[in-house]
């Protein structure tokens, strides 16, 4: 959904002109000039480990409410940049991986699978996440094409932790 005739380039002014560009860029993860994706995967990284000190049933209530709040967030930032899903948002890569965490063991070497895989389907967008990028506009997509990816990540990490286990 473009929004403009013209995207724009997302800057410091920018990040912190509205706090809707402050989330949606990652806390400023959105504005690395290179894999701005890959290091908003990263900022997912504490957010969980932060989670990790509730109980775990908050857990599902906070990523689903980060989930949501992520769509209007992710709208309001696309349409200021002219392009819905514009490469400097990243709360969907961070709120993806969060999602990711809750279902990998708690190890360095697990998470750092994790991380991989998720890059992997994110990137990759296999089949139905590419079509799903290419129907669901605004900030709905955005989320969305991510937690697709999350999912295709959570099966892959179970399937490897039973060949492993196994």
């Amino acid at each position: 959904m473009t929004t403009s005739t013209k995207a724009i380039t997302p800057s410091l002014h920018f990040l912190l002109c509205h706090p809707s560009h402050f989330i949606a860029l990652g806390f400023g993860a959105g504005l690395s000039p290179k894999a701005p994706g890959t290091v908003g995967t990263l900022v997912g990284l504490p957010f969980f480990w932060l989670l990790t000190f509730m109980p775990e049933p908050v857990h599902y209530v906070a990523i689903t409410l980060l989930f949501l709040i992520g769509i209007p967030l992710c709208t309001r930032t696309g349409k200021a940049l002219g392009i819905s899903d514009h490469g400097s948002i990243v709360w969907d890569e961070i709120v993806a991986m969060m999602l990711v965490l809750e279902f990998t063991p708690a190890s360095p070497l697990w998470w750092g699978v994790a991380f991989l895989l998720f890059r992997l389907f994110d990137i990759w967008k296999p089949a139905p996440i590419s079509q799903c990028d290419a129907k669901i506009k605004g900030g709905l997509g955005v989320m969305f094409d991510d937690l697709l990816a999350a999912i295709y990540t959570i099966i892959s990490l179970k399937v490897l932790l039973c060949l492993v286990l196994n």
